[in-house]
């Protein structure tokens, strides 16, 4: 191998990515642009919950609790009711999103040290909000009993004492977990560029020229990884500055072992990339698999939204997909502060992942050349 005729090639692919403005959109820029957007699409962090209150205590005790559900903010009341009529229409115009019944003799039984009840109903169209929604309400409502005095709140929590602490994510905001983890989705973008390019080159005839000069597959395929990769860290930068800046996600651990382990999943995802490009000749097929490949299981395989699945089957396919162990990657650096020691594992299978691709790519690139 000639590292003049690859520093040859990857000198071409600069010039490349530089001159042309839609290639150097998606290697540096569209993965920062898609972070910002995406995250907010798939928040799913409920910022106001619109609350209808039926008291029917009338007591000192009953407002006291209602002024303390709706201190923050969080929950606020935008109606108050006297039938379950009234509560039913609210839900059916979309005014209310949760509805709080305090019932007769609330304040007498909590003083009487019996067990006080408040009923929530919900509107259940929407699943995820429903399910935040209760969450949120059940929370304050402990937080107020845990105020009360010692025999009251013994009385209206029962004998038990929870306490709930939460890791890396104290507010359990979703996007604090779906900004990392969507960096991992977003980073395809120069690997869609790499496989645009070279079936570009096959559409337009120049392949056949470049492999007619003495540059052979190797020193052309590494040159284009080279090209790509170290292109491709600058969007890891603007991802990085996107998460931490705008959506200020906590950074715990070190930049330099992100950059680091960036760089590793960037070998396995642009080894994908050349793996795909060895089959296809056109530009929108290539597209199409790289999207299938890594946008559309990401969402839903990879463990972004929901964990890896249990069947053998579906864990077996998340495994295969590079952004799987990215995605465990990045919210270990970013949340937990994890450094290489503790993500050896991910960072050797997207490395055999890359190696496996690049060799691949070349064993048929040297078929197409015989």
């Amino acid at each position: 191998m000639s590292t003049r005729r690859l520093l040859s090639v990857v000198y071409k692919e600069f010039c490349h990515i530089v001159r042309d403005v839609r290639t150097l959109f998606l290697v540096t820029v569209a993965p920062a642009f898609l972070l910002a957007t995406f995250s907010y699409v798939f928040a799913f962090d409920v910022d106001r919950v619109d609350v209808a209150v039926r008291d029917l205590d009338h007591t000192p005790l009953s407002r006291a609790l209602i002024a303390a559900l709706t201190a923050d903010g969080d929950l606020a009341v935008v109606a108050y009711v006297e039938q379950d009529a009234e509560v039913e229409r609210l839900f059916a115009r979309d005014v209310a999103d949760l509805a709080v019944v305090i019932p007769h003799g609330f304040a007498d039984t909590v003083l009487d040290g019996g067990m006080a009840e408040v009923q929530c109903v919900v509107d259940g169209a929407d699943a995820i909000t429903a399910s935040q929604a209760a969450g949120l309400l059940e929370s304050r409502v402990d937080a107020f009993v845990a105020g009360l005095g010692h025999q009251q709140a013994e009385a209206a929590l029962g004998r038990f004492d929870v306490s709930t602490r939460v890791w890396y994510n104290e507010t359990l905001k979703a996007l604090v977990s779906m900004v990392p983890g969507m960096v991992a989705v977003i980073l395809c973008m120069p690997s869609l560029a790499l496989a645009l390019a070279l079936t570009r080159e096959k559409e337009t005839g120049s392949f056949e020229n470049l492999i007619a000069t003495p540059v052979r597959g190797i020193e052309y395929l590494l040159g284009k990884l080279v090209a790509y990769e170290m292109s491709g860290m600058a969007s890891v930068v603007l991802a990085w500055l996107v998460a931490t800046l705008w959506f200020r996600v906590p950074f715990r651990g070190s930049f330099l072992t992100f950059l680091l382990l960036a760089a590793d999943y960037m070998i396995a995802s642009l080894g994908v990339s050349l793996v795909v490009a060895s089959f296809v000749r056109n530009q929108q097929t290539a597209m199409f698999l790289i999207l299938m490949i890594f946008f559309v299981p990401s969402f839903f395989i990879a463990g972004l939204i929901l964990p890896v699945a249990d069947e053998p089957i579906a864990r077996a396919i998340a495994y295969v997909l590079p952004t799987t162990h990215f995605i465990t990657i990045s919210r270990g650096v970013f949340l937990k502060g994890l450094g290489p020691a503790a993500l050896w594992r991910p960072a050797c299978v997207l490395l055999a992942m890359g190696i496996v691709g690049q060799a691949i790519s070349l064993v048929l690139f040297e078929k197409k050349l015989a």
